[in-house]
């Protein structure tokens, strides 16, 4: 099993709606990543406000936007990423996906990471939130724009890093850091990538 991010904490399900003190454990997240983030205290001021506001933040169904896990994997020494080149919007991005009602964030990550690459050995390997972005996902098939407000963790593969490229993916990779700038300016990823050499070099 991998880890929770708030061991202990349990709250009863309650149909169509998450009760506020269910939302308090990513809102708790949420501020001790600011904290540590004080220049990004825009878009976490917008992020606090969109949860605390929306208790279908967690659900896809919440059409102006919704809550989605991302997993920034790294090798055993931190030296690359798994990057997924994503079918549906073309670009090379982190492992993620949709919350669909989970609130356990984290618990979220990892399994979006063992769907999309068929690895399964994954260790949660910084304390709390890696990086947070908002984003606008376009009109799609009768989707209206929305925007995903998305939690980053990142995870350390552990044992064989030969990975399975899911229906969701054109491809994957195994990227150096520093080639990350080959497949994408995104700001928030290389954001990720900055965060991530000093991840590497606190570690050592």
């Amino acid at each position: 099993m991998f880890p929770k991010a708030y061991p202990g904490l349990a709250f009863p399900e309650l149909p169509g709606k998450v009760p506020r003190m269910h939302r308090q454990p990513l809102i708790a997240q949420i501020r001790e990543y600011a904290l540590r983030h004080p220049e990004e205290a825009d878009v976490i001021t917008r992020f606090t406000a969109f949860v605390e506001k929306e208790p279908d933040c967690f659900e896809r169904s919440l059409a102006i936007g919704h809550i989605t896990g991302s997993a920034w994997v790294l090798n055993a020494d931190g030296s690359e990423v798994l990057l997924t080149h994503h079918r549906k919007l073309d670009r090379w991005l982190q492992l993620g996906g949709h919350a669909d009602g989970e609130s356990d964030v984290l618990s979220v990550a990892m399994t979006e990471a063992v769907e999309e690459s068929g690895l399964h050995d994954f260790t949660h390997i910084a304390e709390g939130i890696f990086d947070v972005d908002i984003h606008p996902i376009p009109e799609r098939k009768g989707e209206p724009e929305h925007l995903h407000y998305d939690v980053r963790y990142v995870l350390r593969a552990n044992g064989s890093l030969e990975y399975t490229v899911s229906d969701e993916s054109h491809d994957l990779r195994w990227v150096k850091l520093d080639d990350v700038k080959a497949l994408t300016s995104e700001p928030s990823m290389m954001r990720m990538v900055a965060k991530s050499r000093l991840l590497v070099n606190a570690l050592r």
